[in-house]
């Protein structure tokens, strides 16, 4: 399953042929070089690891570092993997670029998203507020979590405030409206998880699946 790394740049808008207005999200991917190929009879499974954006050597561990002189490939700041299928072949040292997709597939992009802090209930969980009138004290609090002697305590899972965001998000089947190769680009159609420069796993959407 053909794969890429790249980072969120921002949303604008393009027109088509027929003068269509198009929201899209502008990508830079990639270029990333392959790092790692994993097989079936040392590892269990077949993937390849790609590394993305420069990093400087003096900023990774020891490990790391060797890592990357095993494969001879200069030090990365980040690094993703993919399953392969059975038909695909990738080398060590080899590059992965936007050139690689073809315009109109349909992409599966994962992110983290916005991270928004604590949050109360209402805004957590999408939960009624208490009555604004007649004395009631009860506005925005989350009511009663459990029982008075039994069982007298609150139950596992309970709904209540507390942090919310900075969840790990796929959006499915978004189409690929434009490649600009030159610059690395990719412009993905609707809106895609995360803060400008989160880093985004890009991928072809697998076939059969619904939105």
């Amino acid at each position: 399953m053909k794969g890429i790394l790249g980072k969120k740049i921002g949303m604008t808008q393009i027109f088509s042929e027929a003068g269509e207005m198009i929201p899209v999200t502008v990508i830079e991917a990639g270029p990333c070089v392959v790092t790692q190929l994993k097989t079936e009879e040392t590892d269990g499974y077949k993937a390849v690891q790609l590394g993305f954006e420069d990093q400087k050597e003096h900023r990774l561990t020891k490990p790391e570092r060797g890592h990357f002189a095993k494969a001879g490939v200069a030090c990365k700041k980040y690094l993703g993997e993919f399953r392969l299928d059975e038909e695909e072949n990738y080398e060590v040292g080899q590059t992965v670029s936007v050139a690689d997709f073809e315009e109109g597939a349909k992409l599966d992009i994962t992110g983290t998203s916005k991270g928004k802090g604590t949050q109360g209930n209402i805004k957590r969980h999408h939960h009624r507020r208490g009555p604004m009138t007649h004395g009631s004290k009860h506005k925005r609090l989350p009511g009663g979590l459990a029982a008075a002697t039994y069982p007298s305590r609150v139950f596992r899972g309970n709904k209540a405030p507390g942090r919310t965001g900075r969840d790990t998000v796929t959006v499915q089947n978004l189409e690929l409206v434009k490649v600009i190769a030159d610059r690395n680009l990719m412009l993905v159609k609707g809106a895609i998880p995360g803060n400008k420069g989160g880093l985004l796993r890009i991928k072809y959407a697998v076939k059969g699946q619904t939105k």
